[in-house]
């Protein structure tokens, strides 16, 4: 099996605010991952990434809020939609995006 792109889009939130999600299917998991799938999930507000979801070789599952870093419990492709959804509303609440 080869590597499979399963999902891509991006969202237009409003003329300032879009989400990019972008998620595959790899042959094996990466290194530092225990799960067979690769991410990038970014929300953009005024042409910043404020919020990132991403998984990288040797790193592992994670997540950037502005500019802080933090482990990410990846469980499944549906999750991390609903929890990468969840952390831009969140993100809207707490800058006045709401």
């Amino acid at each position: 099996m080869k590597t499979v792109e399963l999902f891509r889009n991006r969202i237009v939130l409003a003329e300032n605010r879009f989400a990019d999600l972008v998620i595959w299917r790899l042959q094996r998991p990466l290194s530092g991952s225990r799960h067979s799938y690769k991410y990038r999930l970014a929300y953009i507000v005024n042409e910043l990434c404020v919020l990132r979801y991403d998984n990288e070789s040797g790193k592992g599952d994670h997540r950037h809020w502005n500019e802080h870093e933090s482990e990410y419990a990846f469980q499944s492709p549906e999750r991390l939609l609903a929890d990468f959804q969840a952390d831009i509303e969140r993100w809207n609440n707490e800058n006045g995006y709401s």
